[in-house]
């Protein structure tokens, strides 16, 4: 039920027809009483920058959930940045304070790494291969690499945004064994696809399931449907794989804490969630 006192969460992005969130926090607000509500607002690219930040002077906007293709154009955007959105060079949650001010941070890495480690997958001193370099490709790299992984390759259709990740990791993570250019899985420990690719149906896979041997374990993060092209490739050579909405169940708890509106464990969250694909 929404009230003349509900507070607004933005969903941003472009498109938005495979928008998952709206169905797992509206649920959860209204099991738990919670007058909130997130609402999927498509703006393109070429709006984004001028829709923001009018958005915020709407005196009940509390924040916003920021997804493709606005994380990393979000980091010139807000007031100020965590020191993991810096880090990651994007940013997917905005928070306004009672100043005004806009707050990003950045929790697309943490929930994908922690969906890796709640899946009995060991982060540190494994070899990961992430293909996307956006915002969400960012996002993940840097929690890998928080997380201790000892090689790490990156790669993106556009070189200089692989360089430029590779970058900013250089220069928090010294000891990092970086790897820049190839998607080749072979020889990796997980393997991510950080791209679009599988929201179109014809749509390539975003690196050569050929390479994979059965005990890489695959992640995606494309939620237009369950399982991708990409997993089901993986799966059919034995891989384990984590599905797109697994991290946004990990990410959540986060987000919620973010936005002062208490937590939740992702057992919770699946619990009233309302998911369809």
């Amino acid at each position: 039920m929404i009230t003349g006192s509900t507070r607004l969460i933005a969903h941003i992005g472009y498109p938005t027809g495979s928008f998952k969130a709206p169905m797992i926090y509206n649920p959860w607000f209204e099991a738990r009483g919670i007058d909130a509500v997130v609402v999927p607002m498509a703006v393109t690219a070429e709006d984004y920058a001028a829709v923001l930040r009018p958005l915020f002077r709407v005196k009940n906007a509390l924040g916003a959930l920021v997804t493709m293709p606005h994380k990393v154009t979000t980091t010139g955007l807000v007031d100020e940045l965590t020191p993991t959105a810096r880090i990651a060079g994007a940013c997917n949650a905005i928070l306004r304070r009672a100043d005004g001010s806009l707050l990003g941070d950045m929790f697309d890495g943490a929930g994908f790494v922690r969906g890796v480690a709640r899946k009995g997958r060991a982060i540190a001193g494994a070899s990961a291969l992430v293909v996307g370099s956006g915002g969400v490709g960012s996002a993940i790299a840097a929690s890998l690499a928080a997380g201790g992984v000892a090689r790490l390759g990156v790669f993106d259709v556009n070189p200089a945004m692989a360089e430029a990740l590779a970058g900013r990791l250089r220069r928090h993570y010294p000891g990092l064994a970086l790897e820049v250019g190839g998607r080749d899985p072979a020889g990796f420990d997980i393997a991510v696809n950080a791209t679009p690719l599988g929201m179109q149906d014809g749509d390539p896979l975003p690196f050569d399931v050929a390479r994979l041997g059965p005990a890489v374990f695959v992640g995606e993060v494309v939620m237009k449907q369950e399982f991708t092209p990409l997993l089901r490739a993986a799966r059919a050579v034995g891989c384990a794989v984590q599905v797109g909405t697994d991290m946004l169940f990990e990410m959540i708890p986060a987000y919620l804490e973010f936005f002062g509106l208490g937590t939740a464990t992702p057992d919770e969250l699946r619990a009233v969630a309302r998911i369809e694909y």
